[in-house]
């Protein structure tokens, strides 16, 4: 499967944080760099000049324009035309108050974009490593409320009309963050980890029934609303009388996975006066004493034990 990126996108996206500007070939913006699983892994999209296995995007700092001064005219010629050769698809100079005219002219003949950036070549590398991993990482839509509940990202899922909006309505109220109503983005943005957003076009909604559309950070301010979080649990809330055999020692948490990611799943039966925001933020400080170690039933099964030892004494 591949991924494309267009130049232009990249550039409208990252031209205020990182300060680019156009050098030469503008009118190439719509050149695509590719990301596909199928090619070798050897072919990395962005990191300093390399011309022996070149970047997709070429990254060129003080260092490496010294380099090529250093270099006798026929092979500063040769290494330039490397450098816009090849899988090269874009080439950033940093911190260069003036750029060598022969690179202009290679980025020319060769068709390739040529922009210029007055941050260091490392920090411009992080933060495009960082764009490309979000922008090419593996996505799927997952219908659920997604929230930040005590700094963790939490997907409350479960079938229509069980109650999911008024659930996070209720967390809005006690302090909680919306990430997405109704759907999902979810991106693999590591090999094990899922981060969550909300599709453009549902951004600040939640959906009430009886109440309709309700803009949240309208209602709660902007504090209410949260960009993106990784996926750390999902809370299915279930019919009571389907979550009757539910083990009452240890509950009912499971390993759910999710584009090969594990995720912890706990069910929370759904039934008259049962106060769903406490559960949930309660499964939620569980799932954090989990994590670091401690496994509540696991400490009264023990206690148990050393009762009836002391009891046979």
């Amino acid at each position: 499967m591949t991924t494309t990126l267009k130049i232009k996108t990249l550039f409208s996206d990252l031209e205020d944080k990182l300060g680019l500007s156009w050098v030469s070939g503008k009118q190439h913006k719509q050149r695509l760099i590719h990301s596909s699983k199928d090619e070798a892994a050897d072919i990395s999209l962005v990191g300093q000049m390399n011309l022996i296995n070149p970047h997709r995007i070429q990254v060129l700092g003080s260092k490496e324009l010294k380099y090529l001064e250093s270099l006798k005219k026929n092979s500063r010629k040769d290494a330039i035309a490397q450098l816009f050769s090849g899988s090269s698809k874009l080439v950033i100079i940093t911190r260069q108050p003036g750029i060598p005219q022969d690179l202009v002219e290679a980025a020319e003949t060769a068709h390739i974009p040529l922009l210029g950036s007055q941050l260091g070549s490392q920090e411009i590398i992080q933060q495009i490593q960082y764009y490309l991993t979000s922008f090419f990482a593996s996505k799927i839509i997952l219908h659920g409320v997604f929230m930040e509940v005590m700094g963790t990202g939490v997907l409350i899922t479960g079938d229509s009309s069980i109650g999911k909006s008024e659930l996070a309505l209720e967390l809005l109220t006690r302090g909680h963050r919306l990430i997405a109503d109704d759907a999902t983005e979810l991106s693999r943005v590591a090999p094990d980890t899922l981060n969550g957003t909300c599709p453009e076009m549902l951004q600040d909604f939640l959906e009430v029934r009886g109440l309709g559309i309700l803009n949240v950070r309208a209602m709660f301010g902007a504090s209410a609303i949260k960009q993106n979080r990784n996926l750390r649990l999902i809370i299915n809330l279930q019919d009571m009388e389907e979550a009757a055999r539910v083990d009452r020692l240890h509950g009912s948490r499971q390993i759910r996975k999710i584009q090969d990611v594990e995720i912890p799943e706990i069910t929370l039966p759904v039934g008259p006066g049962r106060n769903l925001a406490v559960l949930l933020e309660a499964a939620v400080r569980n799932h954090i004493l989990y994590i670091k170690g401690y496994d509540a039933s696991q400490a009264f099964i023990e206690r148990q034990k050393l009762r009836l030892e002391n009891a046979h004494r």
